[in-house]
């Protein structure tokens, strides 16, 4: 009986494992599966996936042209068909080519040198399309040279003139191995050296990399260009800062490139000693009032720069009858504030005083400078009663002692 219990104790002990065995792993599968349940319903869950964060859409970038810029120039160069190029302040182009320009924009207008609008070749051709203009010159020539430029209004409006106008502008060369200068029908040329301003020789090169430098006719000798009082520039010429007495003469300019050698129209200088202002003019009369039968003067006066030409001219009543003026000029140097000017004057005398004399005397003063107007005014009085004469006289005397 004792064997026995140990033994059944045993079996009973096997039996049970035997029964927890497959619970053990049903348990363990059902375990496992718990967690794919879990990750699917993390990863993708049906119906609840969280939309992705809606991206705002990026403003679009505007750029405000700036006007006369090279990036943003409304004028451009069109090279062969589709291909276009924008142009810079300078723009080089051979003799003989196809100039062919294009200005973005309405209502447009174009500026282009003078040779090119009085030649009667018909080389120019503008045509207007709806959101540019076209500019064709044929055949081109170094006389050509110039500025070009256009102006035009940026909307979607046919008529809108109320907008802000772009502008476009460039410099273009147009290039001719046997022109170094831009041609011209002139021999000689007279330039003003006037002393309030630059003065400009107008000696324009067709290409940009031609040496160009400045001589005197007679006696022949170089003219320094320093830069300071004197300087070049490619698109004008010579350009005198500060003109002087000793520049005045025949001078030209003298271009050089590749081994050709050229000399340009010959410049006659003058010197003008140019007023710093218009003339400062007083008047004055001999008399305010005068009787009629005697005479008066008037004079106009101006105290300026010596060397200074002042012209003056005359209005006054007897021109309605076609009195005869008496006028007379001088001019003087004279000592004013320690300084010496130049008095000028003009003097309009009227003898034998009529009625018809009486009224405003106006005198113009006039410079390079401009004008100026003084006026006086001058009162004719009646003729005085005419004086007894001696009997009479004596007459009166000897009634008056008698009584």
């Amino acid at each position: 009986m004792k064997l026995r219990r140990p033994l059944l104790m045993t079996c009973t002990l096997l039996f049970l494992l035997a029964e927890c065995a497959p619970v053990d792993k049903a348990a363990e599968k059902k375990v496992e599966k718990k967690p794919k349940k879990d990750v699917q319903k993390v990863i993708k869950p049906p119906g609840k996936q969280p939309k992705p964060a809606a991206s705002k859409p990026k403003p679009k970038a505007t750029t405000t042209p700036s006007i006369g810029g090279p990036e943003e120039s409304i004028l451009s160069q069109v090279l062969q068909r589709g291909q276009f190029k924008k142009v810079g302040e300078i723009l080089t182009v051979s003799a003989g080519d196809v100039l062919d320009l294009r200005c973005k924009g309405r209502s447009v207008r174009w500026r282009y040198p003078e040779n090119v609008e009085e030649d009667e070749d018909g080389r120019l051709r503008i045509k207007h399309f709806e959101r540019y203009s076209q500019l064709l010159v044929v055949n081109s020539t170094a006389a050509d040279t110039g500025e070009y430029g256009c102006g035009s209004y940026l909307c979607d409006s046919p008529e809108c003139h109320g907008g802000e106008e772009r502008m476009g502008k460039t410099f273009i060369f147009i290039t001719d191995p046997r022109e170094l200068f831009v041609p011209t029908e002139d021999y000689y040329e007279v330039v003003q050296l006037r002393t309030n301003r630059p003065s400009l020789l107008p000696c324009q090169v067709t290409n940009p990399l031609a040496k160009v430098t400045l001589h005197r006719e007679f006696p022949p000798e170089d003219v320094a260009v320093d830069g300071v009082h004197i300087s070049f520039d490619v698109k004008k010429g010579f350009i005198i800062y500060r003109p002087h007495p000793s520049l005045a003469g025949s001078l030209y300019c003298m271009a050089e490139l590749n081994g050709l050698r050229q000399i340009s129209t010959k410049y006659m200088l003058i010197y003008v000693n140019f007023p710093s202002s218009a003339p400062k003019a007083t008047i004055q009369s001999s008399v305010s009032s005068i009787r009629a039968g005697e005479s008066f003067v008037v004079t106009c006066t101006v105290l300026g720069e010596p060397e200074i030409s002042v012209d003056f001219a005359w209005e006054y009543p007897g021109q309605k009858i076609g009195r005869p003026p008496y006028v007379r000029e001088s001019t003087n140097l004279v000592r004013r504030g320690g300084q010496m000017v130049q008095e000028s004057e003009s003097s309009l005398s009227v003898d034998g005083v009529r009625d018809v004399d009486e009224g405003t005397y106006t005198c113009r003063a006039q410079n390079l400078q401009g004008t100026t107007t003084v006026s006086t005014h001058v009162t004719v009085l009646p003729l005085a009663a005419a004086a007894p004469t001696r009997r009479a006289a004596r007459t009166v005397q000897y009634k008056n002692s008698g009584k």
